[in-house]
């Protein structure tokens, strides 16, 4: 085994020692943000580039560089391709970077990713030269799709965004994972570090985690629960776990165990 406690996370020409990332929509400080991101050691940490107001929100790029955390930016906030292009080339204007969180919803109610809009944005972006991780449903055929349009890493959500509810398909999650030849990183819908936990075990490289740290009753004890939580999925993959079994199956063989005989005068 590594000497690590997990191996690195490589999306793209970009490596990370954690594979946990930090979703900082929703802190409810930036005293809390610097303490949540000392807990998760993330070293990638979302910003929603549509909502992100410099005039009111600077001390959060001051926390996230005093922390060297890299800025993956995102296009939260957009309904359609074309929203979405122009999101990610003022991102990687002001950003200086080529690494993009594509993140197209449908609608205000479901806050569910648009497949054909976030395809035709991951199609576009890459062929200008982004590294794209798109966020989509759990769908098998859209994450496919997605990978053969170009994406450095693909981002099922486990349930609706916020709802906390946890990966609600394991079965689909594990079936995108197996046909995958990049990066399959978690985003939406969890609520605590066992869901963390099984999404590492369902054999994805990585967690995306927002609500779940930044809504908890103690944010800074829960982002140190799903750090603890990915490393310990990702071991429990690596380590394989024994076959489920209909019947039980004895711990200690049966054969050569001592035999007794029972007096009748007792």
């Amino acid at each position: 085994m590594d000497s690590q406690p997990q191996s690195p996370l490589a999306v793209g020409s970009h490596v990370f020692k954690s594979r946990l990332i930090f979703g900082s929509g929703g802190m409810r400080s930036i005293a809390a943000l610097r303490i949540a991101l000392a807990n998760t050691q993330s070293e990638l940490t979302t910003v929603a580039m549509r909502r992100y107001d410099p005039a009111a929100s600077g001390r959060l790029f001051d926390v996230l560089r005093e922390f060297n955390q890299q800025i993956l930016p995102n296009t939260a906030g957009c309904y359609n391709a074309t929203e979405a292009v122009i999101t990610a080339e003022l991102a990687r204007e002001a950003l200086e970077t080529n690494l993009i969180k594509v993140e197209v919803i449908n609608d205000d109610s479901t806050l569910l990713p648009d497949p054909i809009e976030t395809l035709k944005a991951t199609e576009v972006l890459t062929n200008k030269g982004f590294e794209v991780m798109a966020y989509i449903s759990d769908d098998v055929v859209l994450a496919r799709r997605i990978e053969q349009a170009g994406a450095k890493a693909v981002m099922p959500l486990g349930a609706p965004i916020g709802s906390g509810m946890g990966i609600l398909n394991p079965f689909n999650i594990e079936t995108i994972v197996n046909f995958a030849n990049v990066p399959i990183i978690l985003d939406a819908g969890l609520g605590s570090a066992s869901d963390a936990a099984l999404a590492m075990e369902l054999g994805c490289d990585g967690v995306l985690a927002a609500s779940a740290i930044n809504r908890a009753e103690d944010p800074a004890i829960m982002a140190e629960a799903f750090r603890l939580g990915v490393i310990a999925g990702h071991l429990s993959r690596r380590a394989g776990r024994i076959p489920k079994s209909t019947r039980a199956i004895a711990s200690t063989a049966i054969s050569g165990k001592a035999q007794f005989e029972v007096s009748s005068n007792n």
